[in-house]
């Protein structure tokens, strides 16, 4: 681990340490991120599994992504904060994402790439520079 970052819920049931920086910090525009977010999109970190370590137990939800792969969406049970996603795919390649705006500190956070841009409100403005993907 090069350095770490601490983060958790709004409650502080749920806190975990994530190795940082992330392998990547990305933008998700998609529906299901938006409804789980309650927001325009969903800043994720992802990290190398086992560079991640959770204290306290999440509820998860079991979603569906656009190709009908489960998505697995882990969340403080006594706050509702989303912490943790997870796929079968992610398993496989030895990743998982955490919802970066539950770090504590999040003065650096500079996401590079947008995931399902032709899904962003038609008021969100993309930083110049940034790579946008239609879709995922």
């Amino acid at each position: 681990m090069s350095a770490a970052r601490a983060g958790g819920c709004l409650c502080g049931a749920i806190r975990y340490e994530a190795a940082w920086p992330p392998l990547a910090l990305v933008v998700c525009h998609c529906q299901n991120c938006q409804k789980q977010s309650g927001s325009a999109l969903s800043v994720v970190a992802m990290l190398a599994r086992d560079a991640l370590t959770v204290t306290g137990e999440t509820r998860m939800f079991e979603d569906r992504g656009s190709s009908g792969q489960s998505v697995f969406r882990h969340f403080c049970p006594a706050c509702g904060s989303p912490l943790v996603t997870d796929t079968p795919l992610a398993q496989a390649e030895g990743h998982i994402f955490i919802k970066a705006g539950t770090l504590d500190d999040t003065a650096d956070l500079a996401p590079t790439v947008h995931f399902w841009s032709c899904r962003a409100q038609h008021w969100f403005l993309f930083p110049e520079g940034a790579e946008r993907l239609d879709t995922q």
